[in-house]
């Protein structure tokens, strides 16, 4: 870590943006899977289940059992009980999301923590909903569709969530922000 934080000094007097930028992020994440991710992981687990069960008691889809984190489905003869574990906690997109906009240069200190605040609030919620959207897939098409369910469609859902996501937190204020001699974008 020291050396990490040493590599980043020497970048950051330097004026290597994009390579600040990349390592001081990788290094946030490295680190912060390493001491963050551990104590997180289990509040999230449960936290997406309870959430997700909310919906799927108001729906009438499904149960949850969210202090130890599943969900069951009962379709006709089928049953399903699916365990919301560490990659379903959204615990990685979350931490990558976080390390990625406290390198980014766009915004000042107040800016990232309000949209931090917001992007976690965002990203837990299309967990929440890829989750209720799998359990209603398995509801309406049996068990069998537990695979394309889980993994093409509720992917597919959360990763158009991440782009719109970053696209309104990273790409968008880049372009508006961004300066070329006297000419930007950036309204006063």
């Amino acid at each position: 870590m020291i050396i990490w934080i040493y590599v980043l000094t020497v970048m950051k007097r330097a004026e290597m943006g994009v390579w600040y930028f990349i390592t001081g992020s990788v290094g946030v994440l490295i680190f912060s899977m390493i001491l963050i991710e551990p104590y997180v992981v289990g509040f999230l687990q449960k936290a997406v289940s309870a959430a997700a069960g909310i919906l799927g008691m108001a729906s009438g889809m499904y149960e949850s059992y969210f202090n130890q984190g599943i969900l069951f489905i009962q379709n006709g003869h089928d049953n399903l009980s699916m365990y919301i574990d560490f990659e379903c906690s959204g615990v990685i997109e979350i931490l990558a999301f976080l390390s990625l906009l406290w390198f980014f240069q766009v915004y000042d200190v107040y800016e990232k923590i309000a949209v931090s605040v917001v992007g976690t609030i965002f990203i837990f919620i299309s967990n929440v909903l890829r989750i209720f959207l799998i359990c209603v897939l398995i509801k309406c098409f049996g068990s069998d569709c537990y695979f394309i369910a889980h993994t093409i469609v509720g992917r597919i859902f959360f990763y158009l969530c991440m782009v719109f996501l970053y696209f309104y937190v990273f790409t968008k204020p880049q372009i508006i922000r961004q300066k070329v001699g006297v000419f930007h974008y950036e309204r006063n």
